[in-house]
């Protein structure tokens, strides 16, 4: 019986536009779900299959859609390949507080689109042809509430430092829906308020740029990049109500991290270089630190040697400079040279000198005391593992793995599970090796799992 389906024409001429063969696209749309938390088997056949016209199931039209984004170096959505709409854009919005609402239901909800969305690699450059005016003249006419002054600020602030200091030792699956909600019902309907000055209607949105930049870190930390993603954008934007200057530059360095921890590097240079650009000379010192060593960490994956290292220097420099306080937004990420000192390591270790990486992520880790930073500790302390490792001082490096295990137990946190499993494998490679302690060292990571199930 002949098929009563109409091809695809839309997505296969996309397809043919990406130059990719149903191999390869096949191969990137899993590596989109995984970033989502979703495993898929996506084959060949699988594609053919859409071509012909079926239609995939769930959220694989998202992932296709972002793989072929990847492909063509252009937004491509599900409407254009003919497969569907989306309901959760990936965009900058017009109205940051309806956003807010949109995807605090979103999470209360539990809606698989939203949690299960991919990370958009296009979206990473979105804040350097932002339009900010056109934005806040849209929240000036939207200030109708009551009045609001600086206590109701300092408990928004006060609060989220109560939560962010909960997530360092539970992990970002810990109070998440509590999160969101003081967020959505509390904070969003304080920004509409009349204020009594212009400094307290900058403090209030810097506070709820702070917040959602937590809802957004607590997705990361759970793996649903998408959804992490959208938190960070709507940051983003509230902090250019705040300060256009610093603090929205520290929402480009979370974005751009982020990007960096996926391994999509192409648009990280542009964005930590402007993030600098518009902070220099309006920060402190040590702020500037954090967004040097970011521009390195995007310098070093993306091969550009030379200025990496000039950037590691000049965060060395800065960060000693201790005169003037650091913003809460920065101070949020713990003490500074303990931060960069960590992403010194990463940068390192991305450049293959993994002896310099050492000795940073050593001076990191005496820079946190453990029990405030448990999750920055442990997750540290795998990296210094790798790092020894990479110098092939291979059973030192179990000593170092088996320690970093001790505070990685009990967290509601993907990267702390893929962390974990990279220690099994680890270990898995020792034990054939018949290096010292190395079985014990899988039989304590299998243990750690089995607890976090």
């Amino acid at each position: 019986m002949a098929s009563d389906r109409t091809p695809n024409r839309a997505l296969g001429n996309v397809i043919a536009e990406a130059g990719s063969t149903y191999y390869a696209l096949a191969r990137e749309i899993r590596a989109v779900a995984a970033e989502a938390g979703q495993r898929l088997s996506t084959s060949p056949s699988a594609v053919a299959y859409w071509v012909a016209g079926g239609m995939p199931s769930g959220q694989t039209p998202l992932y296709i859609a972002e793989a072929l984004t990847r492909r063509t170096k252009r937004r491509v959505t599900v409407a254009e390949i003919g497969l569907g709409s989306t309901a959760i854009g990936g965009g900058l919005e017009a109205d940051p507080l309806a956003a807010i609402a949109d995807l605090g239901s979103s999470v209360m909800q539990r809606r698989r689109d939203f949690l299960g969305a991919a990370f958009t690699a296009t979206a990473v450059g979105l804040p350097l042809s932002y339009d900010h005016e056109a934005v806040a003249a849209a929240l000036r006419a939207a200030e109708t509430g009551g009045s609001v002054g600086s206590a109701e600020v300092a408990a928004v602030r006060q609060l989220t430092e109560t939560f962010r200091s909960v997530d360092e030792r539970m992990g970002g699956g810990h109070g998440l829906t509590t999160v969101t909600a003081y967020l959505t019902d509390t904070v969003a309907p304080m920004l509409t308020a009349r204020f009594p000055s212009a400094a307290v209607r900058s403090e209030a949105f810097g506070a709820a740029a702070q917040l959602a930049c937590l809802v957004g870190w607590k997705h990361h930390d759970l793996g649903r990049e998408g959804a992490a993603q959208r938190y960070y954008l709507l940051g983003y934007q509230l902090a250019c109500e705040a300060d256009q200057n610093g603090h929205a530059a520290w929402m480009m360095r979370a974005l751009t991290h982020q990007a960096l921890d996926l391994g999509h590097p192409r648009s990280c240079p542009e964005l930590a270089e402007a993030a600098l650009h518009r902070a220099a000379g309006k920060v402190d010192r040590q702020t500037e630190a954090l967004l040097l060593v970011t521009c390195a960490r995007a310098y070093g994956v993306a091969g550009q040697g030379a200025k990496a290292a000039r950037a590691l220097l000049a965060a060395e420099d800065a960060m000693t400079d201790t005169r003037e306080p650091v913003p809460a937004y920065a101070a949020a990420s713990g003490p500074v040279t303990a931060t960069v000192a960590s992403h010194m390591g990463k940068t390192l270790t991305a450049m293959k000198d993994h002896t310099a990486a050492e000795r940073h992520y050593r001076r990191s880790l005496a820079g946190r005391a453990p029990g405030t930073y448990q999750l920055k500790h442990g997750l540290t302390m795998a990296n210094l593992g790798k790092a020894v490792a990479g110098q092939h001082r291979h059973e030192e490096a179990v000593g170092l793995l088996t320690r970093a295990l001790d505070f990685m137990g009990g967290a509601v946190s993907d990267r702390n599970r893929q962390a974990v499993r990279e220690i099994q494998a680890a270990a898995a490679r020792y034990r054939r090796r018949d290096v010292a302690g190395a079985a014990s060292l899988n039989q304590r990571a299998t243990e750690v799992l089995n607890n976090q199930a």
